[in-house]
C-alpha cells in the first residue's frame, strides 16, 4: 500500500499523536546487548550506533544521554516520496522555538521534541492541520 504524497492532504490528515513516555537518544559501539523489543530506532553511523530508547531502558542499560524527548507520531500514512511535509511541520515548530528530531519510517513520520515542549508542539501541529 502506497502512502499519501499530496502535501495538502498530508497536512489536513496528519493527526499527531503523543506516545506516552520519556525517550532518549544514546550511542553505543555494539547494540547486540540491548533488548531488541525495547529499541525504538537503531541506526548505524560511521562513529557509532544511534539508539532511541525509553529512558527507563537506557537507565537500566546504563547508557548515557543528554536529551529527554517526547515522541509524536503523525498517524497519516505518508509516502516516503512525499515532498514538503517534514519542511512544513519543522518550520511551524521552529517558528515557535521548538527543536525537533525527525524519523521517517515506512508508514509514519515520528517527531521527537524536548519533553518540556510537548504541549506547545502538539498545539502547533494541530493548528497546522487546520
Amino acid at each position: 500500500m502506497n502512502g499519501i504524497s499530496d502535501l495538502s492532504t498530508l497536512l489536513k490528515t496528519m493527526k499527531p499523536e503523543h506516545n506516552p513516555g520519556d525517550f532518549v537518544f544514546c550511542h553505543t559501539e555494539d547494540p547486540s546487548h540491548l533488548p531488541l523489543g525495547d529499541i525504538i530506532l537503531l541506526f548505524k553511523e560511521k562513529e557509532a550506533w544511534t539508539v532511541i530508547l525509553d529512558r527507563r531502558v537506557a537507565d537500566t542499560q546504563k547508557l548515557p544521554y543528554s536529551f529527554v524527548a517526547a515522541w509524536i507520531t503523525l498517524t497519516v500514512h505518508s509516502s516516503l516520496q512525499a515532498v514538503g511535509l517534514t519542511a512544513a511541520f519543522a518550520r511551524a515548530l521552529a517558528d515557535h522555538n521548538i527543536s525537533c528530531n525527525v524519523v521517517a519510517a515506512y508508514y509514519h513520520d515520528h517527531i521527537f521534541v524536548d519533553k518540556t515542549d510537548i504541549d506547545k508542539a502538539m498545539s502547533v501541529l494541530h493548528q497546522l492541520s487546520q
